[in-house]
């Protein structure tokens, strides 16, 4: 069995370590990939690095044959996420939703079966509407994504349901928190990038900003770990699943995290340079038991544990 790990950044190449670790070569595969910063999280020995893009269908198709794919996950995004795709949508749309399409076409036109896929918990946020119900016969029955991030991945996710059901495709769609955790390269989300940079000014005495509003987080290696519990599970019933922490953070809590890491840390509260977009829907956290219960997957890293994974990761690789 091959697995073929589309993304080499934040979450891929936590997956690719999981996989590695267990005895298994995957094959990662990014369109500029960060060998320094991948081979900081995995043995690069042990994974097949390929260069493809998911914009160009016949590359997809070419890895897939090549290299005996049976399953894939796919975690390639757009830069910066919601931010990145406010600033320029076009290219966050065609990246999100005909990446992804080119991904599950490539997978049923060779006959695979397993594809899981990044979703985003920016659904269970950003939202509004839905004052008709549920009633299929008026204009408002459901709520609607309110950026443009989150509409893509509502169209993946409906996509992917609509892959499964008439083609074949066994899709599962994981709604991560915002990321955070080890990683030296470029990419990433907004959220993810700040709260690196907030633990690297700690670690060298400087003052920490972390975002001024409540967050819904997850660890990268749990987000990786339920990606593979996703690839492996028997039946993916219900095949969207919520990846997170289970819990809004508030600054204070992150701050205090911080804190207990790197005792005496400076930490401000501060909202960085061109965010822009809030996060709407701030008094509800993603419930986890669909994702227990399936995929056998709950996190292994609260709070306190990830940061202090990250920090001691960061000690390790100094900028």
């Amino acid at each position: 069995m091959t697995t073929l790990v589309i993304g080499a950044g934040l979450i891929g190449s936590q997956v690719a370590r999981i996989l590695a670790e267990r005895g298994e070569r995957p094959v990662l595969m990014d369109v500029a990939a960060q060998t320094t910063a991948i081979g900081q999280i995995v043995d690069l020995p042990k994974v097949t690095l390929v260069q493809g893009d998911i914009l160009r269908p016949l590359s997809i198709v070419d890895v897939l044959r090549s290299h005996g794919i049976s399953r894939i996950a796919h975690t390639a995004a757009n830069p910066l996420l919601t931010v990145g795709a406010q600033r320029e949508p076009y290219a966050a749309i065609n990246l999100n939703i005909m990446g992804t399409v080119n991904v599950l076409e490539a997978a049923r036109v060779t006959g695979l079966k397993r594809v899981v896929v990044s979703s985003s918990s920016v659904l269970n946020h950003y939202l509004d509407g839905g004052e008709d119900q549920g009633n299929f016969g008026k204009e408002e029955a459901f709520p609607r994504p309110t950026t443009f991030y989150s509409a893509t991945k509502q169209a993946v996710e409906s996509l992917g349901l609509n892959y499964a059901k008439w083609c074949g495709i066994e899709f599962a769609g994981l709604r991560y928190g915002a990321v955070f955790g080890p990683w030296s390269g470029a990419g990433g989300g907004g959220p993810s990038n700040v709260i690196r940079e907030a633990m690297r000014n700690a670690l060298a005495g400087k003052e920490a900003a972390v975002p001024p509003g409540a967050m819904e987080w997850v660890y990268s290696k749990d987000a990786a770990r339920g990606t593979v519990l996703a690839l492996d599970a028997k039946e993916l019933g219900s095949r969207v699943f919520n990846i997170t922490m289970g819990a809004m953070t508030t600054p204070a809590e992150m701050a205090e995290a911080i804190r207990a890491v790197v005792p005496g840390a400076k930490v401000k509260f501060e909202a960085p340079a061109g965010t822009g977009v809030s996060l709407s829907n701030r008094d509800h956290h993603a419930d986890l038991a669909r994702a227990k219960r399936t995929l056998g997957w709950e996190p292994e890293f609260r709070l306190r544990e990830a940061v202090k994974d990250l920090a001691e990761w960061m000690r390790r690789h100094p900028a």
